[in-house]
């Protein structure tokens, strides 16, 4: 269904995102500072389900496109990939931020932060978008059933989103120094971010030549 090559380089475009601290780590980072390890574990769980629910979505959707006409699904693949290079260009051109993670309400039973996180992310329409965007550029109809190809890399996002989280969780005792540099990674962040997005993006310009 997917060649080496291609899985490899979204498994690594992931883990790229993955390092730049976004809101599921400030998020992980701050249940753990407020209700420890579990709590932690369980927004991370709850962030991957909501990541789940996204890909369910995106795939069920596209796919239908798809079945419709080709040329729609071309043309979805080619928003998404708009998409994408105006994220990268709004990463480059913005002014990093330093996190507030005192703006994140009280720590709560870890079902209800589960719970929480899940509800969160579901409501997050920047995640909907991002899903729909990304997804379809590594997704190829004449590689197989297309629906298949969504689930997969969403699983795969979603699987690793899980164990990256939980990974946080688990580091408590560094967490506080993680939480200080937080602020100087800042700095480079959105502009690492921003070229992962616009590599993405020119990626399906280089294809269709």
């Amino acid at each position: 269904m997917f060649t080496v090559s291609a899985l490899s380089a979204f498994i690594m475009i992931v883990f790229g995102l993955f390092l730049i601290p976004g809101p599921a780590v400030l998020l992980t980072i701050t249940r753990v500072v407020q209700g420890g390890r579990n709590a932690g574990i369980m927004a991370g769980l709850g962030i991957a389900t909501g990541d789940l629910v996204h890909t369910l979505f995106a795939a069920a959707g596209l796919s239908a496109i798809l079945m419709t006409s080709a040329l729609a699904f071309n043309i979805v693949k080619f928003a998404g990939a708009a998409y994408l290079l105006y994220l990268g260009i709004r990463a480059l051109l913005e002014k990093p931020a330093t996190p507030q993670l005192s703006q994140i309400s009280p720590a709560t039973t870890s079902w209800r932060t589960y719970g929480q996180a899940i509800l969160v992310e579901i409501l997050n329409p920047k995640t909907a978008l991002f899903f729909l965007a990304f997804l379809p550029q590594f997704v190829h109809p004449e590689h197989g059933a297309v629906f298949l190809q969504f689930i997969t890399l969403g699983l795969i996002f979603v699987v690793l989103g899980a164990l990256y989280t939980s990974l946080i969780a688990c580091c408590a005792p560094v967490l506080g120094r993680v939480v200080k540099r937080i602020s100087g990674l800042g700095k480079w962040s959105g502009k690492i971010v921003g070229v992962i997005y616009i590599a993405l993006s020119l990626k399906v310009a280089f294809q269709s030549r």
